[in-house]
């Protein structure tokens, strides 16, 4: 038996190893003209079979051009990637900032893997970037050279102006809607996958510097981590380890808060401002890993007991997660009984079955699915319905539900930014509709009407390999505003400077510690 099981798992070895092989082969092989028509084709199709709200912000006649168009300037076979670049910018006219094109990127083994982390970070990944007044800048240097200082101008990387790969990059995908601050916003943090998708991985990048108009050239390797402290970090461990209590607290806080072990922080923060812990500020980056309803219900219990009069709920650069965390919060938040969500639009049910549960997993996985699919497609059966509209709706968190017991009563501001998406918006909607908090930033990525998301499987086109991501539900939060196409707009504008980041200054919350202190 064992000699079987050996047997079996050798030969998905090979198999799987032959496929990347295979993948990589294939990158850059010319595509005929044809089979690269028949993938436009097939494209627009899985998006009117997916997609149910294709046409929100382009018209169907917009779309029908443009899909045609495309296919007229295809005479030439071209490899995958050039194909990538054609076909986005006509997926991105969709305006929907959860439809994403995948380009075929090189595959590695999993040795190839291990071998590039021995190695180190790699020459990108040592800096946070951000784009002010489209130049991008360094607001976080993780790299061995510490000459180089926050609020650095990165002129070049390896002679490509970043603000070039930028610009030809936004084609590439959309925000909800007609707003541009999830481009503004989220384009800077960006530029290391651009950078990566565009040229493949480096193990050195020449850097190009601009400091106080002193220019200068600086060479930056894939390094191991700095292990500078280290030694102190090791009797710090063995410290904590002999205290049964502390390791147990920590591991408790990493499973609650969520932790993000490359960026060493946690997904979900609370703390308190002022000396008198007046003011909670929750700091969520965003709604998907961790124990949320364990740390809501503690965080809004140690709010409570510290009296804090006013809360901040920190929605910057968070991308979204979640409906059943973000209806949890909402819950102790709001004033009265409330409805989270309208129903969602769905193109039929065999979308919300094919486009959803047969989407992902390994062989194994998908064989079980087949296996429960008539249970799952009879529960799809019964809770997707038509209405009077002619369109068919999926129910989810559209009970109305009790505030919690532990709601917070106090004054509620809410930071949001370009960043703002998907989930951060569905909620902000709420809270900004039923005027239950004050927001304070610049306008969020994510469109105050809803967005297309829920499940959101992966269509790979047939010739060139492409993914292509949707979402299949259509998910409108139960506050609605007349000005379609836009996101939540601050009550305050507050839009940070490259001098905030060198000076860390955060100008969203000094604004908001005025506003209370002033007694407004």
């Amino acid at each position: 038996m064992k000699k079987i099981i050996l047997f079996f798992f050798t030969v998905l070895l090979f198999v799987h190893c032959t496929s990347i092989k295979r993948h990589n082969a294939q990158l850059n092989n010319l595509i005929s003209a044809e089979k690269l028509k028949s993938d436009v084709d097939f494209t627009y199709r899985k998006l009117q079979e997916l997609h149910p709200k294709l046409y929100w912000y382009s018209s169907e006649k917009d779309l029908d051009y443009k899909f045609d168009s495309i296919k007229t300037t295809i005479t030439e076979p071209m490899t995958s990637f050039k194909f990538f670049k054609k076909l986005s910018p006509v997926v991105a006219a969709v305006r929907q900032g959860h439809v994403v094109v995948y380009p075929p990127t090189k595959k590695m083994r999993k040795k190839e893997t291990k071998a590039l982390l021995e190695k180190g970070i790699g020459p990108l990944s040592q800096f946070d970037f951000e784009l002010f007044n489209e130049k991008l800048y360094v607001i976080k240097n993780n790299s061995h050279d510490k000459s180089i200082k926050i609020g650095t101008e990165v002129v070049t990387v390896n002679g490509t102006k970043p603000i070039d790969l930028i610009k030809e990059y936004s084609h590439f995908y959309s925000s909800d809607g007609f707003n541009t601050t999830l481009k503004t916003s989220t384009s800077g943090k960006r530029f290391s996958s651009f950078f990566t998708t565009a040229n493949g991985l480096k193990d050195s990048l020449h850097y190009n510097f601009k400091y106080n108009d002193s220019l200068k050239t600086i060479t930056i390797r894939r390094t191991k981590e700095d292990t500078t402290g280290n030694q102190a970090k090791k009797i710090e461990k063995k410290l904590l380890f002999k205290d049964k209590a502390k390791l147990k607290a920590l591991r408790k806080k990493k499973r609650v808060n969520g932790y993000y072990s490359v960026e060493k922080n946690y997904n979900r923060n609370l703390n308190f401002l002022e000396k008198d812990s007046s003011v909670a500020v929750l700091k969520i980056r965003s709604f998907k890993i961790g124990d949320y309803k364990s740390f809501y219900r503690e965080s809004f219990a140690k709010i409570a007991a510290y009296n804090s009069k006013a809360l901040i709920l920190d929605l910057r650069n968070n991308g979204g997660g979640r409906v059943t965390e973000i209806a949890d919060l909402y819950s102790y938040l709001t004033y009265s009984t409330f409805v989270f969500l309208d129903k969602s639009e769905v193109v039929s049910k065999s979308s919300l079955f094919k486009g959803a549960y047969f989407y992902g997993g390994s062989v194994g996985v998908k064989a079980l699915k087949t296996i429960f699919s008539p249970i799952i497609y009879s529960y799809i059966l019964f809770t997707v319905n038509k209405k009077q509209d002619g369109k068919k709706y999926f129910k989810t968190q559209t009970k109305p539900r009790t505030m919690n017991k532990n709601a917070f009563k106090g004054k509620v501001y809410v930071l949001i930014n370009g960043g703002s998406f998907s989930a951060s918006s569905i909620i902000s909607s709420n809270l900004k509709g039923s005027k239950r908090a004050l927001f304070v930033g610049e306008e969020t990525g994510g469109a105050f009407n809803g967005t297309v998301a829920g499940f959101m499987p992966r269509v790979k086109l047939p010739h060139s390999n492409i993914q292509i991501r949707m979402g299949v539900m259509y998910m409108a939060p139960h506050f609605k505003t007349t000005t379609d196409g836009r996101g939540i707009f601050p009550d305050m504008q507050i839009i940070p400077t490259i001098e905030d980041r060198i000076k860390e200054n955060d100008p969203e919350i000094n604004w908001i510690l005025t506003d209370l202190r002033s007694g407004i």
